[in-house]
């Protein structure tokens, strides 16, 4: 078995490896003022009606693989919640030390339970296995050449008992191992998620391994269901799910939350987003879980034509769960069997850029979507209604969440 070496671990840092790169997106903003005020600003709970979801689902009997910086089981809202003793010996080294926060606020945005007033995940109820890799904030040569390198990671995930697997990390460096084990992880029946990517606004970079087949890549909208203007876009986007103004730990210390963006806590609010739909229909398959999160995903263009910004547009699992003649489709056939090629490799290269270096614009139109919200019918009353991720925009203005109804450009 590779293991990532001291000089890998370098060339991942510099060139931007999602677990460093968007672990300092997460910790530079502003400290929350106390951990005890850190569910009020969940305004993504209550965006996608999360009390209606938990009155059909909370995520029982769902594991979900965190791939990160590791996951400390101890703070309040993860006691119980963490299965390290189903990690395989081979890549347990040190899964509960994370000396960045990272890994332990995707976990806590997953599963958490909210205990001790700290973060309640969407899907409470899930469980959660922890693989660690080095995002370059390792040090020392023992700890790096223990600690397994992303392919052997997936692999692991992928024989463990975990039906979904997140990864909010990523870099614009293609590795033949990691797609072969990904595409092992598919062939397993998982369902995988990643962080698309926060260099929207700069060099847009391809993100890896986001850009795997098989990998459900996802950006970051905000409040009014816009997408960040950091999330990068392309065709490898796939879904969209809240990523702006999330609270997440500030660092390792874990003494206080900050508020943070980006598209890792988008990545793991999709996973629990699948983890709620999984728990309440134990006998679909991934491909099943996620043609319900694309059929009934918020956006206001044609389905068969994706947005760059948005994919297919935000997640909505209580549009799923109060469905109860949703069909779900053919257990076997992949939903992004087109962007995924129909299994053919995925090319190592960034984004299209022009003669100055620049990113340019791909094949997307000028007009493109950028907001996640859609027009949608009520069930019961029959009339149309502008909804964003998933509540009713009236229920929304009732209750003074201040959300916009549609809006058709970049977040500023």
């Amino acid at each position: 078995m590779a293991f990532l070496t001291r000089r890998n671990a370098r060339r991942l840092s510099a060139v931007g490896s999602a677990l460093g790169a968007l672990v300092i997106t997460s910790a530079t903003l502003a400290p929350e003022a106390a951990a005890v005020d850190v569910q009020s600003k969940e305004w993504y709970l209550d965006a996608m009606g999360a009390d209606d979801i938990w009155k059909i689902s909370t995520g029982k009997g769902v594991k979900v693989a965190v791939i990160d910086s590791g996951v400390n089981p101890a703070t309040s809202s993860l006691k119980g919640q963490v299965l390290v003793d189903e990690v395989p010996k081979a890549v347990a080294y040190h899964v509960t030390h994370d000396k960045a926060g990272h890994g332990t606020s995707m976990a806590e945005i997953i599963a958490g339970t909210g205990a001790g007033g700290g973060i309640k995940g969407l899907a409470p109820d899930a469980k959660i296995i922890p693989f660690r890799i080095d995002g370059g904030e390792l040090r020392g040569a023992e700890e790096i050449s223990r600690t397994p390198d992303e392919a052997e990671a997936i692999r692991a995930a992928a024989d463990s008992e975990a039906k979904i697997i997140n990864m909010s990390f990523g870099a614009p460096v293609f590795n033949e191992e990691a797609q072969a084990a990904v595409k092992y992880a598919v062939s397993k029946g998982k369902l995988i998620f990643a962080a698309i990517g926060n260099e929207g606004d700069k060099t847009n970079y391809k993100a890896y391994p986001a850009s795997y087949p098989g990998v459900v890549g996802v950006s970051a909208i905000d409040k009014s269901g816009t997408v960040g203007k950091f999330s990068t876009y392309g065709g490898y986007v796939d879904l969209a799910a809240p990523g702006l103004s999330i609270p997440s730990w500030c660092d390792g210390k874990f003494t206080e939350y900050c508020d943070s963006q980006g598209t890792s806590p988008a990545s793991a609010i999709a996973s629990a987003s699948a983890a709620l739909i999984w728990s309440a229909h134990p006998d679909w398959t991934a491909n099943q879980v996620l043609r319900t999160l694309i059929d009934t995903a918020a956006r206001d263009w044609a389905k068969d034509k994706p947005s760059k910004y948005l994919g297919y547009g935000g997640v909505r699992p209580r549009r799923v769960l109060i469905n109860k003649d949703i069909d779900p489709g053919p257990a076997d056939v992949d939903p992004l069997a087109k962007e995924n090629g129909g299994g053919t490799s995925a090319k190592p290269s960034p984004s299209a850029e022009s003669p100055s270096g620049k990113p340019a614009m791909d094949s997307g139109a000028a007009n493109d979507p950028t907001s996640a919200a859609a027009k949608d019918t009520d069930s019961d009353g029959g009339t149309q209604t502008w909804v964003i991720i998933g509540a009713v925009a009236a229920v929304l203005v009732i209750a003074g969440a201040g959300f916009a109804v549609l809006r058709a450009r970049r977040n500023a």
